[in-house]
């Protein structure tokens, strides 16, 4: 059985099709041939930077070429790509970038005045790397990434000198559910094992044996490549790993050109590239999608796409319905995952055949189980964890008690128990009933409340805080803070709003204040997170 690394197959894809594209932004098109040598380029100087193996680096990037090429490189290089969220504020990205010990970071150069602000506090970073980007070049103290990709090594593919590895580590960096960042930490064999091995479940393709296999695929006579256009952020596992499986079929990987997402230009570029697949998370992308094809009807020619598909984030019966009179020939898969387990379930929905909302059929290495280790068995109504066994991650970076509460050893197997609850219904089906913390998904962005409280009670006028998810239609939820106020002084949503921004990223500010008399904690500090919603809920005259 092969031992895989991606930067050998991406390799031998370049090799085969030179020509072919593999990154596109709006006119912007980049070829596996251009790809291979801008990564080759970026491996080089990495290494010649002092960056040895496993060095860490950090991609602080917007969608397009540059971040594949960024984990490209580091693939090439036997190094660690590390993801970045780029709604970080300053706190947020010190912490990341030192728990994962990057040693370089790669960062579009609109983020100059944050980084610069916080590059005395990180001295492990030896390499600042900038993209140019419209209304912002390349800082005086960072190399400048165009320079750097347009100069392949003479030797080529590039290889370091202690070569590549199945073990080469990709750190994904997941809000979790609790407290701060964790760094996923996925051996490259499992990861490209887990996403399919050069397969693609969805559309009936098998995974591959070989490298070889791969490339004698793609350049099979009739052969139709795949392009898939990335909507969702590629620095969340979503979007990320879509990525991945598009290329290891050989295909091209679209991301819009705009940084804000708009529907409209989703939509035109569907039919300009002649997309085979759509990338979402949930509501947050399909809900604008459908209202912009229900307000103009014909417009677009859809007619290329085979599948939408979406992870993270569970989206309505209706909402895929709706999606589907309009891609008739596509079907939409919704992945139940997480960063560090990947496969635990799926839901498939084609014309006049959508599952239920919350409706998963289990993988094939997915079971759940009792908080004390019995398996559930179908249509028993009992509810259990959530586990998946098979390729799984080695655990979480720097973390060893963190990764024992998640990857448990049950039956006699390595399993990852990530927190999700759910029944399993008659036909083996999963009814999923969400995770058993408080944790607050918003759009795919997972908000850990109490984050969201500290920054709200340094407000003066702010005596103590909660913070609690309720219904959002388009973002699944959205966040709600519940203040007791310090004063008789008004306090406004604007004002709580714009406090919590200059903590935390934006997505974490409150969309809905509650204002209450008594948060009214227990005499050992804590809440009753459920009473606090029911009470938020009634005041905001949403159904509980």
């Amino acid at each position: 059985m092969t031992s895989w690394t991606f930067a050998d197959a991406w390799e031998a894809i370049a090799a085969a099709q030179p020509d072919e594209p593999a990154n596109i932004q709006g006119e912007r098109v980049v070829s596996w041939g251009d790809f291979d040598a801008r990564a080759d380029a970026l491996a080089a100087h990495l290494v010649a930077k002092g960056l040895g193996r496993q060095a860490k680096v950090a991609a602080y990037l917007y969608n397009g070429p540059e971040y594949m090429e960024t984990y490209f490189g580091a693939f090439k290089a036997g190094l660690a790509p590390v993801n970045t969220n780029y709604r970080y504020g300053p706190e947020e990205l010190i912490y990341l970038f030192d728990n994962a010990d990057a040693e370089a970071v790669v960062f579009h150069a609109g983020f100059e005045e944050t980084l610069d602000i916080i590059r005395p506090r990180l001295p492990k970073v030896k390499a600042w790397i900038a993209v140019a980007e419209p209304g912002h070049d390349a800082p005086a103290w960072a190399e400048d990434y165009d320079e750097i990709v347009a100069r392949p090594p003479a030797t080529r593919p590039f290889k370091a000198p202690w070569g590549r590895s199945p073990d080469d580590l990709l750190l994904l960096y997941t809000g979790g559910t609790t407290g701060m960042p964790k760094g996923v930490m996925w051996r490259q064999d499992d990861l490209f094992n887990v996403i399919g091995a050069g397969g693609n479940a969805a559309l009936g393709i098998l995974p591959a044996e070989t490298v070889q296999e791969i490339v004698e695929r793609i350049s099979a006579p009739g052969r139709e490549p795949a392009l898939s256009l990335v909507a969702c952020p590629q620095m969340h596992g979503t979007g990320q790993f879509s990525s991945f499986i598009t290329f290891n079929q050989g295909g091209a990987v679209a991301t819009l050109p705009s940084r804000k997402f708009n529907p409209i230009e989703l939509w035109g570029e569907v039919e300009r590239l002649r997309a085979t697949a759509i990338v979402i998370v949930g509501l947050a992308f399909s809900t604008p999608m459908l209202e912009a094809l229900e307000a103009n009807p014909g417009r677009w020619d859809l007619s290329s796409v085979k599948a939408m598909s979406s992870s993270g984030s569970m989206w309505s019966q209706e909402n895929k319905r709706g999606l589907l009179r309009y891609c008739t020939n596509a079907v939409i898969m919704d992945s139940f995952g997480s960063s560090e387990a990947v496969g635990m379930g799926i839901s498939a929905s084609a014309p006049g055949q959508e599952m239920a909302t919350a409706a998963f059929a289990l993988g094939p290495n997915c079971a759940v189980f009792s908080e004390d280790g019995r398996r559930i068995e179908p249509g028993s109504g009992e509810r259990g964890l959530v586990a998946v066994s098979g390729f799984l991650p080695m655990g979480y970076y720097k973390d060893e008690e963190k990764s024992a509460k998640t990857f448990k050893t049950l039956e006699g197997k390595r399993w990852s128990v990530p927190g999700d609850w759910a029944e399993v219904n008659a036909d083996s089906t999963l009814k999923l009933l969400g995770r058993g913390s408080v944790c607050i998904n918003t759009g795919g962005e997972k908000v850990f409340p109490e984050e969201v409280e500290e920054a709200l009670k340094t407000h003066p006028d702010v005596r103590d805080a909660v913070v609690v998810g309720v219904p959002d239609a388009r973002f699944g939820e959205r966040i709600c803070a519940v203040v007791e106020p310090a004063g008789a002084r008004e306090l406004t949503l604007a004002e709580m709003s714009e406090h919590v921004r200059n903590h935390l990223a934006g997505y974490k500010a409150p969309r809905e204040l509650v204002v209450v008399e008594s948060i009214g904690r227990a005499p050992n500090g804590k809440v009753d997170y459920k009473a606090i919603k029911e009470r938020a809920l009634k005041a905001l005259n949403e159904p509980a």
